[in-house]
């Protein structure tokens, strides 16, 4: 085995002295206390999303072993649960009762995290220059535009935008030999948090045709449709 290959201070220190000899590398810029912090939020976030929405699929499955089916959507089941507990509490145990009503709290106290966040979130995309460039950009929000700041700064580090679009892997993936250039699916390369951001904000822009020519690619979208 190759000793440069083992991880040690000595080899660090070497690659980083060989990586600053090479032009063409890019180099990646160090991230602010500021960028951290929002970087923080925007990982807390989805991670109290998504156990909210696993907490209100349980009280489904829990209401549908008792056979109380409830219509789709999050303020459907908020609305109707305690009608639920109320006009069903013959079919309810005492204990599931209190099972289904701790799971509630737990989503009551989760969707105040969120909103609280979501607000600190938008109240710093109103604090600085980059954030509003950035929400000038159709289908763009404070969501989104402190999300692509927080990962990359001022965006130094591309010199392109498209440089910047296989960052995120929301270009084709590359299947090439001989000459011969084939273009797959999206790479899905780089951060998935940050295209699946990208990804619904097409998504709302492609619900709005009637907005297409507001936008300025009204030709160039419909074509594609």
């Amino acid at each position: 085995m190759d000793p440069r290959g083992q991880k040690n201070d000595y080899n660090d220190a070497e690659a980083i002295a060989e990586a600053a000899l090479r032009p063409n590398l890019k180099s990646v810029s160090e991230k602010t206390q500021d960028q951290l912090d929002l970087q923080a939020l925007h990982r807390v976030r989805p991670r109290l999303v998504s156990r909210r929405t696993a907490t209100i699929n349980q009280i489904r499955a829990f209401l549908i072993e008792h056979g109380i089916a409830v219509r789709k959507g999050l303020r459907a089941l908020e609305n109707s649960f305690e009608t639920i507990l109320e006009e069903r509490k013959d079919e309810i145990s005492p204990r599931m009762r209190r099972i289904l009503i701790g799971l509630y709290d737990d989503w009551m106290w989760m969707g105040d995290r969120i909103d609280k966040l979501s607000k600190e979130i938008e109240e710093i995309s109103r604090t600085e220059e980059n954030y509003v460039n950035v929400m000038t950009i159709p289908g763009i929000g404070p969501m989104i535009s402190t999300a692509m700041v927080a990962a990359i700064g001022e965006g130094g580090a591309f010199d392109r935008g498209r440089d910047f679009t296989a960052w995120v892997g929301l270009v084709p993936r590359q299947y090439s030999m001989g000459g011969r250039t084939i273009l797959g699916r999206i790479s899905k390369r780089g951060s998935r948090y940050l295209r699946m951001l990208f990804l619904q904000a097409a998504k709302v822009i492609m619900m709005r045709p009637h907005r297409w020519k507001d936008f300025g690619f009204g030709a160039m979208v419909g074509s594609r449709v």
